[in-house]
């Protein structure tokens, strides 16, 4: 059956993630985002497995089921040439359109919480991160495809960043960068 839906950031993530993996489990594509881009882009895991299904019914995936040694079979997806063909269209459109900031720190800050209490937690935070984006850099510099290198890199410049801001409301220097 193929119908005309609505795709959404959801349907590419899953049809991008497909592209790069040939075929998946719910739960396989599950386990990407984590790895991946749900550094920079949160999906619950509940909204992978129903879209997942609803670009099945649309045409844009094939499902099969698989036998497990568990024997409950498992679903497995691939990309359908209809999905292929709106994800590489998708991917080649611009947009203009700014991310949402939606920053814990930043919203206790914009109610008045107290900087001295707040920023070396947050400080502290974005350093873990940063330092977890440049470990993971170094690892998969030179293996991993182009695209994740350079959104690992923007991730990078917005932590370095965080922790310039933080470090001041904290009255600390940056420390290396």
């Amino acid at each position: 059956m193929s119908d005309e839906i609505d795709l959404t950031p959801t349907s590419f993530i899953v049809l991008g993630l497909l592209a790069r993996l040939s075929e998946a489990s719910p739960y396989e594509l599950k386990q990407a985002v984590a790895a991946s881009i749900g550094n920079f882009w949160s999906v619950p895991h509940s909204q992978i497995y129903r879209e997942a299904d609803r670009l099945a019914r649309a045409g844009y995936l094939s499902d099969r089921r698989e036998a497990t040694p568990g024997g409950r079979p498992r679903k497995v997806y691939a990309l359908t040439s209809r999905g292929l063909r709106a994800f590489e269209r998708w991917r080649e459109t611009t947009s203009d359109e700014l991310p949402e900031l939606r920053d814990p720190g930043l919203l206790r800050l914009f109610f008045d919480a107290r900087p001295s209490r707040l920023a070396p937690v947050r400080l502290e935070a974005h350093r873990r991160q940063l330092e977890s984006y440049r470990a993971r850099h170094k690892l998969y510099a030179g293996q991993a495809p182009r695209g994740p290198l350079l959104a690992l890199e923007a991730g990078i410049a917005h932590e370095r960043e965080w922790v310039r801001f933080w470090s001041r409301l904290a009255g600390e220097p940056e420390g290396p960068s």
